[in-house]
C-alpha cells in the first residue's frame, strides 16, 4: 500500500512470524495495551510510553505475543533512532517470532491507521459478498435439481484445483481434475484417501496438502468432498468447499427417489463401455477409482431381466432403478468387484470383474443365488468372457440379447448363456427382421385367414400337433377333442396349406414358423 510504502517500513527481527493474519491495526501507547487487545491486531506505537528497562521491554513483547497481536511497528524519532532501538526488543522478537517492524519516514499514524483498517473493512465486505454469492450458487444449483458431477465442476471452477467427491468407503464418485493430470489425482486414489483422517466435519490435512469435507445432513454422513491442493487453502477456498458439501447434501435430500450418486457412478460407466462415449483409457481410470480392480483381469457381461408393474413402467428416467439398487446389493453382498447400469426399468446391465482363478460358473452361481433371494423370478444372461476392458461392449450386449432371449427358452436355469437360449431364443432376437416375417407369413398365412373367416382354430391345431412331436394321439388328449375331430382337423390343414404333415421337413418349417410368430404376437 503506497501510505505504508511511504512511511519506509523496515523488519528488523522477529521475520519468521511475517505470516500472522492482520485483523485490524491499532496505535497503543501505553505499556499495559495487550489487556485491551482480542487477537490479530498489528501495534502503532512511537515507544514513549515504553518501560526503561530490559526486562520491563521483554514482558511488553511477551505479553503483545501472547495476546495473539500480529506483530509491533515502531515509529522512529519519538523516543528511539534506529541505531538506539533496544537488543531486548530485537531478541524477544526474534525468540518469539514476533515481527517487530520501525518506520524510516516520520508519518501521521492516522492516515496508516485510516489506509489500512479501510482495506480491511472493504476486504472483509467483499468476503461476505463473496459468500452470500458461493451461499446462493450451490444452493440454487441443489433446488433446481443440479446433478452431483455438475456441483463437483462449479467447486473446482471457484477453487481452480481437482475436486474428489468419494463414498465413505473411499470409492470415487465424481471428480473434476481442473487442468491437473487425472492419473496424478487419482492414482492409488483408496490408500491415500484413507490416510488422509483430519479433525472435524470441514478441516484442512496438513501431512495430504488436502481440504476435506464431510458430505451428508440429518445425522447420516454418506461421502467427503476433497480439494487436492499443495498449498495452505485461503479461508475462501474452506469456504467454497462447505458450501459445497452443503449443496451436495441438500441435493440429495430434495432429490427424494432420485438415483443416488454411486448409482449413477456406476449407470455413467456403463454407458461409456456401451456407446464408447469417452476413450478407454478415461473409462478404466474412473473404474479403479470405484474400487473396481482391472489388472490381470477377466470381465463378464451380465444382464438382469425382470418384468416390470405399471408403476415401474412410469418411472422417469432420473428415478432410481430397485432392480439396479437389488443387483448392486447383490454384488456387495457376494464381495464380487462389478459395475452396474440400468438400461431400463426392467433391465439391468453388470460388468463383473474376475481374478484369474476365480470359476466363471461357481460365481455366477452365487450372484444368481443372491440375486433369486432379493427378486421374484429374475432372468439372467450372461455374455462371453473377455480380457479387454475395451472388449467388456461385447459382452455386455451378448449378456442383454440372452436375457431377452431367455424368457422365451423353453427350460427354467439359474443363469443363461448363448446355447441355452436355443431356437426360441433366436427367432426372439430375429422377430423384428423382415425376413422371419416374410417366412412366417408364408408358412402360415393361408391358415390365419382361414381362421378369420370361418372361426376355426385350425393354427391352435397345428400347434399341439407339432409341439407334441408329431403325436395324434397326445395332440388330441391335449386338445380335449375326440380323436376323429382332431383327425379331421389336421386333414383340413393339410388342404388348407397345400402340405404333407408327415414330412418332417415340412414339419420342421412350421414348427419354426408357429414359434416365430408366438414370439411376434407377445
Amino acid at each position: 500500500m503506497d501510505v505504508v510504502k511511504f512511511a519506509l517500513p523496515r523488519v528488523v527481527s522477529g521475520g519468521a512470524g511475517l505470516d500472522r493474519r492482520v485483523r485490524w491495526v491499532h496505535v497503543g501507547e501505553i505499556c499495559e495495551i495487550a489487556e485491551y487487545l482480542t487477537g490479530g491486531e498489528l501495534v502503532l506505537t512511537t515507544g514513549v510510553a515504553l518501560p526503561a528497562d530490559r526486562p520491563g521491554l521483554s514482558r511488553y513483547v511477551a505479553a503483545l505475543d501472547d495476546a495473539g497481536a500480529s506483530g509491533l511497528v515502531v515509529g522512529l524519532g519519538h523516543r528511539f533512532t534506529d541505531a538506539e532501538l533496544p537488543g531486548s526488543l530485537r531478541s524477544t522478537s526474534d525468540k518469539r517470532q514476533f515481527p517487530l517492524v520501525v518506520l524510516g519516514r516520520d508519518t501521521p499514524f492516522v492516515r496508516f491507521t485510516a489506509a489500512v483498517n479501510r482495506h480491511i473493512v472493504h476486504a472483509q465486505v467483499e468476503e461476505l459478498q463473496a459468500s452470500e454469492a458461493m451461499h446462493r450458487t450451490f444452493a440454487e444449483m441443489a433446488l433446481e435439481g443440479a446433478s452431483a458431477e455438475e456441483i463437483i465442476r462449479q467447486t473446482a471452477r471457484m477453487i481452480r484445483r481437482p475436486v474428489v467427491l468419494e463414498s465413505l468407503t473411499h470409492r470415487v464418485l465424481e471428480f473434476d481434475t481442473a487442468t491437473v493430470d487425472a492419473d496424478l489425482v487419482l492414482g492409488d486414489w483408496e490408500r491415500r484417501s484413507r490416510m488422509a483422517q483430519p479433525a472435524g466435519r470441514a478441516a484442512f490435512d496438513e501431512v495430504n496438502k488436502w481440504l476435506i469435507a464431510t458430505v451428508g445432513a440429518r445425522g447420516h454422513d454418506w461421502g467427503r468432498l476433497i480439494v487436492l491442493t499443495d498449498v495452505t487453502p485461503a479461508p475462501a477456498d474452506l469456504m467454497v468447499l462447505e458450501r459445497a458439501a452443503s449443496a451436495l447434501a441438500l441435493q440429495r435430500l430434495t432429490a427424494g427417489e432420485s438415483e443416488p450418486v454411486e448409482m449413477r457412478t456406476h449407470r455413467g460407466i456403463v454407458d461409456d463401455l456401451l456407446t464408447h462415449a469417452h476413450p478407454i483409457e478415461e473409462v478404466a481410470r474412473r473404474t479403479r477409482a470405484l474400487g473396481v480392480p482391472l489388472r490381470g483381469r477377466r470381465f463378464l457381461g451380465v444382464a438382469v431381466r425382470q418384468p416390470h408393474d405399471e408403476g415401474a413402467r412410469a418411472q422417469r428416467p432420473a428415478q432410481a432403478s430397485p432392480l439396479a439398487a437389488a443387483v448392486l446389493q447383490a454384488l456387495t453382498t457376494t464381495g464380487v468387484p462389478g459395475l452396474v447400469g440400468a438400461v431400463g426399468t426392467d433391465l439391468t446391465a453388470v460388468l463383473l470383474s474376475i481374478g484369474p482363478r476365480e470359476s466363471e460358473n461357481a460365481l455366477m452361481a452365487r450372484l444368481s443365488e443372491a440375486l433369486r433371494r432379493s427378486l421374484t423370478d429374475p432372468v439372467i444372461g450372461v455374455g462371453s468372457c473377455v480380457t479387454d476392458l475395451a472388449d467388456a461392449r461385447r459382452s455386455l450386449m451378448e449378456a442383454e440379447r440372452v436375457a431377452e432371449a431367455a424368457g422365451f427358452a423353453a427350460e427354467d436355469r439359474p443363469f443363461f448363456r448363448l446355447p441355452d437360449v436355443r431356437i426360441r431364443g433366436l427367432l426372439h432376437l430375429l422377430r423384428e427382421d423382415a425376413r422371419l416375417q416374410t417366412f412366417t407369413e408364408r408358412e402360415l398365412g393361408p391358415l390365419l385367414v382361414h381362421d378369420q373367416r370361418h372361426g376355426t382354430r385350425l393354427l391352435e391345431a397345428l400347434a399341439l400337433y407339432l409341439d407334441h412331436g408329431r403325436n395324434k394321439s397326445a395332440a388330441a388328449d391335449a386338445s380335449f377333442m375326440a380323436r376323429s375331430s382332431f383327425y379331421d382337423r389336421l386333414d383340413r390343414i393339410e388342404k388348407v396349406l397345400h402340405v404333407d404333415l408327415q414330412s418332417v421337413e415340412i414339419c420342421l418349417s412350421l414348427h419354426v414358423a408357429v414359434m416365430a410368430h408366438r414370439l411376434m404376437a407377445s
